[in-house]
């Protein structure tokens, strides 16, 4: 009897042990309770606290804030939600540009070649020339007509077939996949081919109403744009309100949407569009500019048997050029027109071509998602980590005293920023007084109010400054 009193409480003592010690379940407060935050070194405090200072400003209440800061040796010293992928918007473009100086080379070139189908002979071609695209972006009406001028020189009085594009270098759309049906349409998400002329975009002249709510007309275009049809819906808005049309285009599309309001003024207002078919474009202007320059063309049917003669090479400005353009501009043509030819060189999609260079550098990206080159994608994103320490390897490369001195310079700042509907960011190099130089990537996303994120953004960058 004694015995089996004695195994009882035995038993029951070890199951008193073991429910001591099982998983507590936190009450519903305390699982919701804000994060702390990390520890940072005294002398980093102040930048931690301005980067948390987010919290306190109920216009940014609900905004998610990403931030990381590297010292001089490679150390992450401040990290908030660093290690949390956030859409990057233009701060994207530090990836193809660091990239491209590094692989392509400062000095590499795109290159648009004329070519005929027959022979220059006795003022005549008895064939067509052909625009052979190179995927240049800063290729210019100005370039066509010194091209025309150059072969009118030459002695060319007459081309007996057609003015034609070769495209072949490019494949697929001339957008990326993940671009906005409102973006395509307008100048910013113009279109990226082989042959692309002044941007592959063109102006829209509007006449405002005489009062607010009037529709406003639609008066022309520059340069022409023939072919296409104009459904305009534009209205006219308060004076000072500037350009709020949505262009609704498409690639090869013969009809545009014009939606949205232009502000109410006297004069005429001009808005941006985007060319749906680049290839046409150019051949249509290139043929203007030979006819201006005395060249007939008589656009007859000549069997297509590919070019046999080069009579014009063009060759963009040097890369470093583009890509200072890039920095100072934010421009996403140019941009993709980069990023496509960092595939094309290397035969195989351009994002591959970036993680294995940066792979290869000592930085593997963990959760990027690059649908483009540019970041007008929303479907973008990085860690503010992997966009520092891109940043910090990008310095220390080979081309790291061009690529940091193509930055948007600001005092002790080297930076490029972005910014899209929601979405503010900011990358770059902070150089203190002592002459220490630190890399950074702030992202902020999901915020409603501008103005307090270039006043968080501000308090930041100052705190940065005054390490």
């Amino acid at each position: 009897m004694l015995k089996n009193v004695l195994i009882l409480l035995l038993a029951s003592a070890v199951a008193a042990l073991l429910w001591l010690r099982r998983p507590v379940e936190p009450d519903a407060p305390a699982a919701a309770a804000a994060p702390s935050r990390p520890s940072v070194p005294p002398r980093f405090a102040p930048v931690l606290a301005a980067v948390g200072d987010f919290r306190a400003r109920p216009e940014l209440a609900a905004a998610a804030v990403g931030f990381c800061l590297i010292d001089p040796k490679g150390l992450m010293v401040v990290d908030m939600n660093a290690h949390t992928a956030f859409m990057p918007a233009s701060s994207l473009k530090t990836l193809t540009t660091a990239t491209a100086l590094e692989v392509l080379g400062p000095e590499f070139h795109f290159t648009t070649e004329i070519r005929s189908t027959a022979p220059l002979k006795d003022g005549v071609i008895d064939g067509d020339l052909v625009i052979v695209g190179g995927g240049d972006p800063m290729l210019s009406s100005e370039n066509l007509q010194a091209w025309a001028a150059d072969l009118k020189a030459r002695g060319l009085q007459k081309v007996e077939g057609k003015v034609r594009a070769d495209t072949s270098l490019h494949h697929g759309s001339i957008y990326g996949d993940f671009w906005n049906w409102g973006d395509i349409g307008n100048g910013y998400g113009s279109g990226v081919a082989a042959l692309d002329l002044d941007h592959n975009r063109f102006k829209i002249r509007f006449r405002p109403g005489a009062a607010e709510g009037d529709a406003a007309a639609f008066v022309s275009t520059v340069p022409a744009m023939p072919g296409l049809t104009w459904n305009n819906e534009v209205t006219t808005a308060a004076a000072g309100s500037g350009d709020n049309v949505v262009i609704h285009g498409g690639e090869g599309t013969s009809v545009i949407h014009l939606r949205g309001t232009v502000p109410l003024t006297n004069n005429l207002f001009q808005v941006t569009g985007a060319v749906p078919d680049p290839a046409r474009h150019a051949v249509d202007h290139f043929q203007r500019a030979l006819e201006a320059a005395g060249i007939q063309i008589s656009g007859q049917q000549r069997a297509i048997t590919g070019p046999t003669e080069s009579l014009v090479r063009h060759p963009s400005p040097p890369l470093l050029e583009i890509v200072t353009s890039i920095h100072a501009s934010s421009d996403n043509h140019e941009t993709e027109c980069v990023f496509r030819m960092l595939g094309i060189k290397a035969g195989k999609p351009p994002v591959e071509v970036i993680r294995e260079h940066w792979k290869a550098c000592g930085l593997e990206f963990t959760g990027l998602r690059m649908e483009d080159g540019c970041g007008l994608s929303r479907a973008d994103f990085i860690r503010p980590a992997d966009l520092a320490r891109l940043q910090f390897l990008a310095a220390r490369g080979p081309q790291g005293t061009a690529y940091k001195a193509s930055l948007l310079s600001d005092g002790g700042l080297r930076w490029k920023g972005g910014a899209m509907s929601g979405i503010r960011t900011s990358t770059g190099y902070v150089t203190n007084k002592s002459g220490e130089e630190f890399c950074y990537a702030l992202m902020v996303n999901h915020y409603a109010n501008g103005t307090a994120v270039s006043e968080f953004t501000r308090k930041v960058m100052d705190a940065m400054l005054g390490l």
